[in-house]
């Protein structure tokens, strides 16, 4: 029970980190994940989580590297296979020897084997945490695509030379010759052996499926068991479980694209169960990071054996080796491609060779492989400074991925400029984007019974819209000058329609009065709109003054009656003269004027709509409400789409505050409105 609600609650951080990374997704998700278990760790809760080396890598290596193989680009990843092999097999191996010496020169209590297995499980990119960064900046697509062929290959590579150099050092036998052999035969072993599983897997589910068991639930569990069968049986026979869930991962992708019928519905929930099951175990091992954190620190900081400040020492030298490993590798290696014209390389620029280096952040796959170091050699004696090698690895993760946090958006970024025209640009997109998102919802939340209010808003939307399609001032001016000339023709029109009653005598004195008021009153809303909310003020409060004053004077109920049928005529005129002014508008469109027109006639049909609700003695209030609740909804869109664009790092932070106090704006202008009108 106590180890079900400690998983209950490592979940609930999990969720916690992703609503806390929606307000500060400059922060990234593992940050707060890492500093979330921290915290839980130092509450007097006793939560300890002891993990076996084996079980942790078939709970989380085998999933992560078989989703990774199943979803790699593989066109990408055979186009760009040499850089993605230099990095992945050529920069593991050099950082293994390098790096293992310098640790081993560094701390020289840690054996040359610990050293060198140290330096292995640190070689590992994480495409999980890095992705979690570069979302929120433009990434060269070039650059990215290696990252994600480097992440996954290196993994393998990395994972392996980790399980020899671990090997060596408990068992304290070390052959270089040796070594080799065994590392192609284990590798090669686990490579294929993993895609002949995985191939046996998928037609026993094609066997399945010919027996017409098509339940997606069944399917899915033989889906989701299949990494960890794989891995566990390739494991047993001494070969590499690592490269074998990446091959069966691969298998799988094959098979997925070449199928000729495939389910459409288990296509569906697979990619949505994946989706979370990875978001989880990337979450759990961050999670388990900080937790462990505490205590490692702990042992490290209380041992009279290291000074403190020399341990954060080794942390920061270790990870500047690493990354200035990096940098020259790839510095050369560019260099050498784009002279042979190899693989379609962009020239060598100091940005993209930055991107590339800063991107190197370590993860998942450098915790669990460190967890994994076991407590004793084979002699019984403690592994050599074991907790030393995991706070090592904790740190450098922490380090990567402060820097890649800071400097990457800073780097990745520098092309876009910050010019005021780069700015306007991006505001006006960002804009026209986010009114797209409320109109969309709209359309997707349109029924029969809101329709007149969802056109409503739509109609208000694109109104708002024409003016941000193009970014010239002139432009804008003669677009709202045309507009002003539109509606204004318009009303001519209503009040040529009034004059024909008049001379036909067709309306009376009063009627004419109140029909007269209602035109002047819409063209001060054309030609000057802060006269008009006066005027509007105005209204209201007469409107109020004359319904108090005919509480105290004694009203027949014929004469109540009577002016209630004065209304509905009104209202009938003033239907017929906004279809006047709508076939005048359809007559009269022109190419250039029809966006204008288009709006107007929604404006008039919207008014129509609602002349008609009153004459049917239609509840008005459930109107509103409906108009209210798509507002919210149509707002909250907005809202929705500028996060998501700060998110990507397609708009900055001034831009969506900015244009988060217009939504603001606008949402308490509507709704000062509402209130008015619902009164």
């Amino acid at each position: 029970m106590e180890l079900l609600m400690i998983i209950l609650l490592l979940l609930a951080i999990i969720g916690l980190s992703n609503f806390i990374n929606h307000f500060m997704p400059y922060i990234p998700v593992p940050l707060i994940q890492i500093a979330l278990g921290v915290l839980l760790a130092a509450l007097p809760l006793g939560i300890h989580m002891p993990m076996e080396p084996e079980l942790f890598f078939i709970l989380f290596i085998a999933p992560l590297l078989f989703y990774d193989g199943k979803n790699v680009s593989r066109h990408d990843l055979w186009k760009l296979k040499k850089p993605i092999l230099l990095l992945a097999l050529g920069l593991v191996f050099l950082t293994v020897v390098v790096i293992g010496y310098l640790i081993h020169w560094l701390i020289p209590s840690i054996p040359i084997s610990a050293a060198f297995a140290l330096a292995a499980i640190l070689s590992p990119t994480d495409v999980v945490a890095v992705g979690a960064i570069s979302s929120r900046v433009k990434m060269p697509k070039t650059i990215m695509h290696i990252l994600e062929g480097e992440g996954l290959m290196n993994d393998a590579s990395g994972l392996v030379a980790f399980k020899f150099a671990v090997a060596a050092t408990v068992t304290g036998v070390f052959s270089l010759a040796e070594a080799t052999w065994s590392f192609i035969l284990i590798a090669l072993g686990g490579f294929l052996g993993g895609a002949l599983l995985a191939y046996f897997i998928i037609r026993l589910k094609i066997f399945i499926r010919r027996l017409g068991m098509e339940d997606v639930t069944l399917h899915m569990l033989i889906q989701l068991l299949t990494p960890f069968i794989i891995f566990y049986i390739i494991e047993h026979f001494h070969l590499s479980g690592i490269l074998s869930v990446v091959s069966a991962g691969i298998v799988h992708a094959i098979y997925r694209d070449r199928e000729q019928s495939p389910n459409v519905q288990l296509q569906v929930v697979s990619k949505s169960t994946w989706t979370i099951l990875i978001y989880i175990l990337n979450g759990l091992v961050f999670v388990l990071l900080g937790l462990q954190i505490p205590s490692v620190s702990r042992e490290i900081f209380a041992s009279p054996m290291f000074n403190n400040l020399e341990v954060i020492k080794y942390i920061l030298i270790i990870t500047a080796s690493l990354l200035l490993l990096r940098f020259m590798w790839i510095f050369a290696g560019w260099w050498v491609g784009w002279l042979l014209k190899a693989d379609r390389l962009p020239k060598p620029s100091m940005r993209y060779i930055s991107i590339t280096t800063i991107s190197g952040v370590r993860g998942a796959v450098t915790l669990a492989g460190a967890f994994t170091i076991p407590y004793f050699l084979a002699n019984g004696d403690v592994f050599p400074e074991r907790s030393l090698i995991i706070f090592i690895a904790a740190g450098v993760i922490l380090v990567t991925l402060v820097l890649a946090s800071i400097f990457l958006p800073i780097i990745a970024n520098t092309e876009k400029g910050n010019t005021e025209e780069l700015k306007e640009e991006m505001e006006r997109t960002a804009m026209l984007r986010s009114m797209d998102a409320a109109i969309r919802t709209m359309r997707e939340l349109t029924t029969d019974e809101n329709r007149g209010a969802a056109v409503s808003i739509i109609s208000h939307y694109n109104q708002i819209r024409n003016h941000f399609i193009n970014i010239s001032e002139e432009e804008i001016a003669r677009k709202k000058a045309l507009e002003t000339e539109t509606r204004l023709k318009a009303l001519e029109v209503e009040i040529s329609y009034i004059e024909q009653l008049q001379t036909n005598e067709q309306i009376d004195r009063e009627s004419l009065y109140l029909l007269e008021e209602h035109i002047h009153r819409m063209r001060v809303a054309v030609t000057n709109r802060l006269q008009y909310r006066w005027l509007f003020i105005w209204t209201i409060v007469k409107r109020g003054i004359l319904n108090i004053t005919s509480v105290f004077k004694s009203t027949k109920h014929n004469s109540f009656k009577a002016r209630l049928e004065k209304n509905k005529k009104v209202a009938m005129l003033k239907m017929e003269m906004a279809q006047a002014a709508i076939s005048y508008l359809k007559e009269n469109m022109t190419p250039e004027n029809e966006g204008i027109n288009v709006l107007i006639i929604g404006e008039y049909n919207e008014m129509i709509v609602k002349f008609k609700l009153a004459r049917k003695g239609a509840d008005s209030s459930r109107y509103i409400r409906q108009q209210r609740e798509l507002r919210d909804r149509a707002f909250q869109a907005e809202r929705d789409e500028i996060q998501g664009l700060y998110e990507t790092g397609e708009v900055s932070m001034d831009i969506m505050r900015k244009i988060r106090r217009q939504i603001n704006i606008r949402e308490a202008y509507w709704m000062e409105e509402n209130s008015v009108q619902s009164h």
